[in-house]
């Protein structure tokens, strides 16, 4: 875990030092025109890497999945933002496992990924359910069109 940190924060290091150098180049551009711009520094790197923790900090507790009972009660945009939230989640839940594994260290807390992955599954078995109980086959089509995508 240690080294994963260490690794994760080189890693993370060069890609704001890239993000700040070229936020430079582009702000010296943008002045020497008479333009201003604001860099926000958000690097989206660090959205593959869990937020740093003090040794102070109590280990987190994560969560259970979703049941598909809560999925029905949500709105397709809800849905729809709940799957894009996981995807991100697992993506870095991915990145994380395989850095470790690179490194032949254990992998935390490997039973996130499977409660993600049910999660997402389930998020599709609902809106499955929603296309095939829609009266419109055109919009049903579409529905499942859409889905399949995810």
């Amino acid at each position: 875990m240690f080294l994963t940190r260490i690794i994760g924060r080189s890693f993370l290091a060069a890609a704001r030092s890239q993000s700040t150098a070229a936020a430079a180049r582009s702000h010296s551009t943008a002045t020497a025109a008479g333009a201003s711009t604001a860099t926000s520094g958000h690097n989206p790197l660090e959205e593959f890497f869990e937020k740093e923790r003090t040794p102070d900090d109590q280990k987190p507790v994560y969560g259970r999945s979703w049941k598909a009972c809560e999925l029905r009660l949500k709105s397709w945009d809800d849905l729809q933002k709940l799957w894009f939230v996981l995807l991100k989640e697992k993506n870095m839940l991915m990145t994380q496992r395989q850095m470790l594994h690179a490194q032949n260290l254990r992998f935390p807390n490997p039973e996130r990924i499977p409660k993600v992955r049910k999660s997402m599954c389930r998020i599709k078995h609902v809106l499955t359910e929603r296309a095939i109980d829609e009266p419109d086959p055109r919009r049903s089509s579409e529905m499942k069109r859409m889905i399949n995508t995810l």
